[in-house]
């Protein structure tokens, strides 16, 4: 199958493998402690557990997890705002299944649809909208969540509504920028990272001029990487490459796909109808300068916001979850004490077991080699 099978080559991975221990050799602080390469997205912590990428790689490179899973750094108080606004009579409550069964303080959404709310899955904006059309009397709300990548999609679902003079649908703006997150996590004082893994479908979007600040600034490379196995590969012997030869650069793997420059007409899109937050509240994170962005006061009518009562209260993880820890990077999921015990798929207690692109979720559904060869006996 093109573009599938030729990034699983088994005799390019060893190829690969065999050129990361050679740069190894070359790179002194490997002889002192790992290096740590950071992967921002969740579609790369999922495709390195299904493909057993962690376990290929010699001790010398560690690889973590960061808060690329825009499900995952939801707070929870935000999820409560989502159950009130679909608890409110004569509300259709649409979202993305990955959020369905987020823990909030007292219930997801799916247990507010068990209760008798109206909650409903879609593929898209654009579905939520035709539900919209089709119940006029009912207020449909569309739960928008995501980085840049699905910030588009909902901007011009936004501009599909005015020019239909569509009233009766709005939008609960949770979408988040990829920029400030990888600034906070360089200006944390917790975490050595001495690489990262870029965000391609982020990428697709914004292009790879806003990262220069982190090798121009930070002194630290990053290589934009696809999501296939070899892409991972390629793109951790890129960074090592960089690192052996004491260069800090940009560079784009995943060029097949991401363009140099930004993607002109979904930033339009974005831009005519977002404004930046002067701060949102992160998972993990706390709160982050213009990491968050909400609807222009020109589409004010379309703000779920502005339209109804939210309570937009700050609640606390709970006390035993450490989904904060996890997110930053400064322990595995399995080191979590209720990893895989308290904390399954099925019985959640934070964010990252239950989104199919959170960490805790990939660990427990591919990391059992993993774990082993860490040496725990972690459920």
């Amino acid at each position: 199958m093109k573009y599938v099978d030729e990034f699983r080559n088994p005799q390019k991975a060893k190829a690969l493998l065999r050129e990361i221990e050679k740069l190894i050799a070359r790179i002194d602080i490997c002889r002192h402690r790992p290096l740590s390469l950071m992967e921002v997205c969740g579609g790369h912590t999922h495709t390195i557990f299904k493909f057993g990428v962690e376990t290929m790689l010699p001790d010398a490179v560690e690889l973590v997890h960061g808060p690329g899973c825009p499900v995952c750094v939801l707070p929870m108080g935000r999820v409560d705002d989502c159950v009130a606004l679909a608890e409110t009579p004569g509300v259709i409550f649409t979202t993305f299944g990955d959020a369905m069964r987020v823990p909030g303080s007292k219930k997801s959404l799916l247990q507010a649809k068990a209760g008798g709310a109206d909650v409903r899955m879609v593929y898209s904006p654009l579905d939520a909208l035709k539900l919209a059309r089709l119940y006029p009397e009912k207020e449909i709300v569309f739960f928008g969540l995501g980085f840049e990548t699905t910030m588009p999609s909902t901007a011009l679902t936004i501009l599909q509504a005015e020019r239909e003079g569509i009233r009766n649908f709005s939008l609960f703006c949770n979408h988040i920028t990829i920029i400030p997150t990888i600034k906070a996590i360089l200006d944390s004082p917790e975490l050595q990272i001495d690489g990262f893994l870029g965000p391609g479908h982020v990428s697709m979007v914004i292009g790879t001029r806003p990262y220069r600040f982190i090798a121009e600034h930070y002194k630290r490379p990053l290589v934009i990487a696809g999501f296939e196995p070899l892409d991972v590969l390629q793109s951790v012997w890129m960074l090592l490459k960089q690192i052996a030869e004491g260069r800090c650069e940009i560079e784009n793997q995943y060029n097949r796909v991401v363009p140099e420059d930004a993607n002109r007409e979904a930033l339009a899109a974005v831009n005519r109808v977002y404004e930046l937050r002067e701060f949102f509240e992160w998972r993990g994170l706390g709160s982050i300068d213009h990491s968050g962005v909400r609807l222009r006061a020109a589409y004010a009518r379309y703000d779920a916001e502005r339209k109804f009562s939210v309570p937009a209260i700050r609640i606390a993880d709970p006390k035993s979850c450490q989904c904060g820890e996890v997110l930053k990077g400064v322990i595995k999921p399995w080191e979590c004490k209720v990893f895989g015990k308290a904390c399954t798929p099925e019985k959640p207690l934070g964010a990252l077991m239950v989104s199919s692109e959170g960490a805790c979720a990939a660990y427990y559904q591919f990391g059992a080699i993993p774990r082993q060869k860490q040496g725990t006996n972690a459920a």
